[in-house]
Formats: C-alpha cells, sequence, structure tokens
C-alpha cells in the first residue's frame, strides 16, 4: 500500500464530516489535506484507543520523534511519507504539527477544565491550529483569514464537546467547564452516569451558544477575497452548524447517544456550498 493509499483510506474511513470538504478540492490541494487529516487522526487515535496512559504517552513522544525526524527528511511512517512533500509548498510547520500532538497528550494529563480559558488552551491546540493549517492548504492569500481558521475550529471544537459529552463520560472524561457545571448546578457524578436533568439542558444550551456565536465571528472575519478559496472550511461549517442544530432541537439528548447527521446529508450540504457558495 502506498502512503497516498494509507491516508486515503485512513481519512476514509473516519466518516468525519472533513472527508466530505475534501472531495471538492483540486488533487494536489486533497492530497495535502487529507494526508494531514489522516495525521491529526493517528495521533488522536492513540489517546482513544489506547487505555493505559503510560503506552499511550510513549506511542504521543514516538510521533513527536517521527515529526522532527520527518520534518529533516527521514519519514518513516506512511502518514509522515505523505505529508511531507506537502510541507514547504503550503507553508506547513513542524511546530504546528508538534502543536496538535501537545493538545492529545493533554487528553492524558487533564480530565477537566476549571474555566473555559482553561479548554480554550486545548482547543487551540487540537482545533485552532489544524483550522489554521487547513486554510493554508486550502490557498489562503489574506493574513487576516488566520483568525476566522483559528476561530471556526475553535467552534467546530466545541461542536464535538457538545456532541460527545456522553462518550467522554464513558471515559471519565468532562470537557465542560467546572465553574460552568457549578453555575447551572450540574453535579460532574451525574454527568459520568449520564443523567439527564433540566438543569443539564440549560447548561447545554449554554455551551451552544457559545459555539453559534463562534461560528458568526469566523463567518464575519474571513476575507471577501479569500472566501472562495475557503469553501472547504465552508463546508464543514455548514455541516457542524447542521448538526449542533439538529442536537438543539432534540433537546441535547448527547448523555446516551452520539448525534450524527447521514452521509449523504453531509454530501448534500458540502455539494450546496460548492454549487451556490453560502450558508
Amino acid at each position: 500500500m502506498t502512503p497516498e493509499q494509507y491516508v486515503q483510506d485512513k481519512a476514509a474511513a473516519s466518516g468525519s464530516s472533513f472527508y466530505y470538504a475534501f472531495l471538492f478540492l483540486p488533487p494536489p490541494r486533497r492530497a495535502a489535506i487529507t494526508a494531514f487529516y489522516a495525521f491529526c487522526r493517528e495521533v488522536d487515535d492513540v489517546v482513544d484507543e489506547v487505555s493505559d496512559p503510560g503506552i499511550a504517552d510513549t506511542k504521543l513522544a514516538w510521533w513527536q520523534a517521527e515529526v522532527a525526524k520527518s520534518c529533516a527528511g527521514n519519514p518513516t511512517h506512511p502518514v509522515m511519507r505523505a505529508l511531507v512533500p506537502h510541507m514547504a509548498p503550503f507553508g506547513l510547520r513542524q511546530d504546528q504539527l508538534q502543536a496538535v500532538i501537545e493538545g492529545c497528550r493533554m487528553d492524558l494529563q487533564q480530565t477537566r477544565y476549571l474555566d473555559f480559558p482553561g479548554l480554550k488552551r486545548y482547543c487551540h491546540l487540537v482545533a485552532g491550529v489544524v483550522g489554521e493549517v487547513s486554510a493554508r492548504i486550502f490557498g489562503q492569500t489574506q493574513e487576516a483569514t488566520t483568525a476566522y481558521a483559528h476561530t471556526l475550529g475553535l467552534a467546530f471544537q466545541l461542536t464535538n464537546i457538545i456532541r460527545d459529552v456522553g462518550e467522554d463520560a464513558r471515559r471519565g472524561r468532562i470537557y465542560l467547564p467546572v465553574n460552568e457545571l457549578q453555575q447551572f448546578e450540574v453535579k460532574a457524578n451525574e454527568v459520568l452516569q449520564r443523567q439527564y436533568s433540566e438543569r443539564f439542558t440549560a447548561l447545554m444550551r449554554f455551551q451552544a451558544q457559545r459555539a453559534h456565536a463562534l461560528y458568526d465571528e469566523a463567518l464575519a472575519l474571513l476575507p471577501a477575497e479569500d472566501r472562495r478559496a475557503q469553501k472547504p472550511g465552508l463546508m464543514m461549517a455548514s455541516i457542524y452548524r447542521t448538526l449542533l442544530r439538529e442536537i438543539e432541537s432534540d433537546g441535547f439528548q448527547v448523555l446516551h447517544q452520539r448525534v450524527s447527521l447521514t452521509p449523504l446529508r453531509k454530501f448534500w450540504l458540502a455539494w450546496k456550498i460548492q454549487a451556490l457558495g453560502r450558508l
């Protein structure tokens, strides 16, 4: 199997909304973003699939070394062999890849966040940086597009957190800030035991409002000159925001299930952005 086939299979198997946005890119950009996305999946899977934190930390350390070796011209993993040729053409940097790994390491070290600023630091590493790299690959020409991409990445991550509350609870993790749990009088144990209440619904509504505000902020930050190039990000925004609205309309029933959109609906939402150019 070639490195290119490996990353293609990795991206397709994830079923992620991101994959549908990639389909409309020209081949060189599609190859670059597919390789980068496969890299993100590899390091994220270390945390989600390895039960022993010590082993997971060792694997992340291996990835840190692999990134350093790869950027020095000696990639060994198929993901890095696929990604390295695209780094210089699209202005991707080693510190950005290392930041993604560091964000995943935070999942091994921390299962709670005291407040939103603390959570925002985590989101910066695992989503904001990813947004910035993606914008470069998509064809960013304006410096202001970086702020758009970073803010949109944060909105995506908050949507993921809302969607995955129950799934994360099964792993003993709660990404909802502790002071906001207290504000809405929701005990951590209620989340871990996946107990619904009006207080929980109010807490989740508050989280959704913050995410919507970030979507609005991101879209307002996107320079008109880069709007066409950043269509893949707008496709993802359409898919993710539709998912968020589905969760809202269902009354935030996220503790016992993982709400998702069908592949056909994701493709339709992506195609509408491609064809009509608007959300």
